[in-house]
């Protein structure tokens, strides 16, 4: 039998006890609904085109997960995304995509959508390039006169193509570095603003160029040349190299984006009337 004081400190304890369960109860719960929500680790161009503006909101309000985007450059991106910073990843540089899965970091990659790269400058023409469809001729040309091109030179995907194609044209411009070849180190805007300041050519991401506010001079000089496709994939992360991954909602996501639902939403972004990014999930071969 429990002497008076003893019961009532037994009852006081089973009261604070209560009074701990029933507070932790609806901590538990909005702890839990702040963990819902994902990091995507993806490109700049994705971001400052407006996509993403108009994905997300479709996204969040059919499945209540949030997206998180770390928009940085394609490499910067695949680091971040190796160093355990992210659930899913988002990006433009395929070669790099597969090394990523193959060394396990990713789960598989798919095709997402497309659209392509252009060459600006100025509309003076230096180079006199304006018009031309050959990539390789025009970047040859372009080295020949010296005349003034914005590299990126940030590892990022449109940085890792512009390079590809200065090496098809037998062209190693990073041996100019400082005279007319500038690397900028910055995204697409920052480098885009440079050639208008510069009246510089630039490679660009076309859904970069249209959304891009401040073109100045700069128009297309070169367009339409197969060698300019610009193929972007989605990743998810491997829980098996990172163990924070949040898996589930992470495919949820990436599901989401290659149905038909996330693909017509794809198709459905456009700005003055142009359509920025073409779907074809269905047609991924990975």
């Amino acid at each position: 039998m429990f002497h008076p004081t003893t019961r009532r400190f037994a009852l006081g304890v089973l009261a604070a006890t209560g009074l701990a369960v029933a507070t932790l109860a609806p901590l538990t719960t909005a702890v839990n609904a702040e963990e819902k929500f994902i990091i995507v680790q993806s490109t700049t161009s994705t971001e400052n085109s407006g996509l993403f503006k108009h994905l997300l909101p479709l996204f969040s309000d059919k499945t209540g997960v949030e997206v998180r985007v770390v928009a940085v450059g394609t490499g910067q991106a695949i680091k971040n995304a190796q160093n355990c910073d992210g659930d899913v990843l988002f990006v433009h540089a395929k070669s790099a995509e597969d090394k990523f899965v193959a060394e396990g970091y990713g789960v598989k990659r798919t095709d997402v959508m497309y659209n392509d790269f252009v060459i600006v400058g100025p509309k003076s023409d230096p180079a006199g390039i304006k018009g031309t469809k050959d990539v390789s001729a025009a970047l040859k040309t372009i080295s020949d006169k010296a005349a003034p091109f914005a590299s990126r030179g940030d590892d990022s995907g449109t940085h890792k193509a512009e390079l590809r194609l200065w090496q098809a044209a037998g062209v190693d411009p990073t041996a100019a570095s400082g005279s007319w070849y500038r690397e900028t180190g910055s995204g697409m805007g920052p480098t885009l603003n440079s050639a208008a300041g510069m009246n510089a050519y630039a490679l660009t991401d076309r859904a970069t160029w249209i959304a891009f506010q401040n073109k100045g001079d700069l128009e297309i000089a070169v367009e339409g040349d197969d060698r300019l496709f610009n193929q972007y994939g989605i990743i998810l992360v491997s829980s098996d190299k990172c163990a924070n991954v949040k898996a589930d909602l992470g495919q949820t996501f990436v599901d989401w984006v290659l149905s038909s639902e996330g693909q017509a939403a794809i198709a459905d972004f456009k700005l003055d009337g142009q359509q920025l990014f073409f779907p074809n999930a269905d047609k991924s071969a990975s």
